[in-house]
């Protein structure tokens, strides 16, 4: 019997019995035992699915990038192929669920540039709200948003916000990477360093170097064109286009294994911490309860 035959009870000819499907969740428990459980969401039978979930605590991480322009030297999909790589590592230190590939988020100032995909804002939204739905229903009552790129990062948590719109039996939480910088990271040779810079290309030496083009980092400036003279207080979002055409922003030149490698390890640190802390998360589930009930009736929200 084939090891698929042994998780995947439902695709028998004949009913199973509720004790036959024991014993075959069971030993898939034994195989799963026996080799390690993968974390990638795509990599699991069904049978080894149920067992992840709950080896998993019911958190699953949504690694969230996009497909844009990174400078003249790096792919599309950087965004998500380094948070990726920090979930994976991540989820396999502490044991999560990584949801597969996932590319639809915010990224209209490079609509202009080759290869972009920038997805309605509606339609962002309403598959968000339905991805994390159905992670939900397929019981992930933890889900954390792993983001990876930095043009999500006032969509995501407004997206968190508008869960309190209506009841849910699940919490949504946002990682947007580490709020301090270790003692010991190498200096940066470059003041400037938003997109595709020294920074980034250096990450991704780390997680696909076989995708760094270095060769190629003279092709374009990531020099600030400073097009755009408006007081601090204002905001427009043509402010991107304006400063950095080109989709580039720093150098990339200096780039080097040493601060990849750094950022990385620090960076699944702190996620496997983070990961650790939804685990351990009793209070946010209870409290939407809770937040939900008194919405019915505002009114009675004692003063």
């Amino acid at each position: 019997m084939c090891e698929d035959q042994l998780i995947e009870p439902s695709m028998s000819l004949a009913p199973v019995p509720a004790r036959a499907a024991a014993l075959l969740i069971a030993a898939a428990g034994l195989l799963a035992a026996q080799s390690p459980l993968p974390v990638k969401w795509e990599e699991l039978t069904a049978g080894d699915f149920l067992i992840g979930v709950e080896k998993a605590q019911h958190v699953c991480l949504l690694p969230f990038g996009i497909l844009e322009k990174h400078g003249p030297h790096l792919p599309l999909g950087t965004d998500l192929l380094d948070i990726r790589y920090i979930a994976l590592q991540a989820a396999q230190s502490e044991y999560a669920l990584v949801f597969p590939e996932y590319y639809f988020g915010q990224i209209f100032e490079a609509r202009h540039e080759p290869g972009t995909i920038a997805y309605s804002a509606r339609l962002q939204m309403d598959l968000l709200e339905e991805t994390v739905a159905e992670m939900a229903r397929n019981g992930c009552q933890k889900v954390l948003i792993v983001n990876g790129h930095g043009g999500n990062q006032h969509l995501l948590p407004f997206f968190a916000q508008s869960q309190l719109a209506s009841p849910r039996d699940y919490v949504v939480y946002v990682y947007d990477g580490p709020k301090s910088v270790p003692p010991g990271r190498p200096a940066l040779k470059t003041p400037l360093d938003y997109h595709a810079g020294e920074v980034e290309t250096s990450g991704l030496m780390i997680a696909r170097p076989d995708l760094v083009h270095m060769d190629r980092v003279p092709a374009e400036s990531g020099a600030d064109l400073k097009r755009l003279s408006l007081p601090g207080e204002l905001y427009t979002g043509i402010w991107w286009y304006a400063r950095f055409p080109n989709h580039y922003a720093g150098d990339a030149s200096p780039a080097n294994q040493e601060l990849g490698a750094f950022d990385a390890k620090a960076e699944i640190a702190d996620l496997v911490q983070c990961i650790r802390a939804v685990k351990a998360d009793q209070t946010s589930l209870k409290l939407q309860r809770e937040f939900f009930e008194k919405a019915k009736q505002p009114l009675e929200t004692k003063q």
